[in-house]
């Protein structure tokens, strides 16, 4: 227990307080500092080629990354990092792990990409980190991040230590092949089905990978920051909304 005075309700910093939910340890930015900017965004969305339709035309704002944490990372998070490292080693694995950042309450493994099946086999079967659940698979597109346009995130869980993590791997524009973990992580199949339809990354060795919200013949992928913001005429109650491309440009 601690022997400090709790908050009243109401107070500055205190349960009920306007800013208590923003000051909390997950919901605080890095500080100045620990970021690195790779990229600036321009307008609500990034996206180029097509006139501002959201009114937001003249924003900009930063693209950053945080940086690497140092340790000790403190809790559990030593824990699974140094079983991670020793499980990794006895795999033959020495040089798939990256850098370890941790972000708002966050930790995230960063690994090799070519790596990333047999970590994931490590996380899932070692009886230090038992990691049995992919929740999601989901893709993010940096086109300043030059040599590691493409991101790919996954969310793995641990119901034996109640624990969740973030992997991240990374690709080239150039290159967009990751090696699927379907094989390890059945719930994976659609999540990297649908990163693929909206990223365009391959996914090596998935037993299926098709489109799973675009029809088969749509071209392009549209997540990406360089798709083109385009969209088709809806009809509602006798009125037309003309596409994205269509609209008002306010820049």
């Amino acid at each position: 227990m601690s022997d400090q005075t709790p908050d009243k309700p109401g107070s500055p910093g205190g349960p009920g307080s306007p800013d208590s939910t923003d000051k909390m340890p997950e919901n605080v930015p890095a500080p100045t500092g620990e970021v690195g900017q790779v990229g600036v965004r321009q307008g609500m969305f990034g996206v180029s080629g097509t006139g501002d339709t959201s009114g937001y035309g003249g924003l900009v704002s930063a693209v950053t990354f945080p940086a690497p944490a140092q340790r000790p990372f403190g809790g559990w998070f030593d824990e699974v990092a140094d079983a991670l490292e020793t499980a990794t080693r006895a795999a033959g694995l020495e040089h798939a792990l990256g850098d370890v950042v941790i972000h708002r309450g966050e930790i995230t493994f960063h690994v090799r990409r070519e790596d990333i099946g047999a970590v994931a086999r490590v996380l899932r079967d070692d009886p230090a980190l038992r990691f049995e659940f992919c929740s999601s698979v989901s893709g993010v597109h940096y086109p300043d991040d030059t040599g590691r346009e493409l991101h790919v995130v996954y969310h793995l869980g641990s119901m034996t230590w109640n624990r969740r993590i973030r992997v991240e791997v990374t690709a080239p524009d150039s290159d967009p092949h990751v090696p699927t973990v379907s094989d390890t992580y059945p719930a994976a199949d659609w999540h990297e089905r649908e990163t693929w339809d909206m990223f365009g990354i391959v996914f090596d060795g998935h037993p299926a990978l098709t489109r799973i919200l675009m029809p088969d013949d749509w071209p392009g992928h549209p997540q990406r920051k360089d798709y083109p913001l385009g969209g088709i005429p809806v009809e509602y109650k006798g009125g037309t909304v003309p596409p994205p491309d269509q609209r008002r440009s306010y820049n």
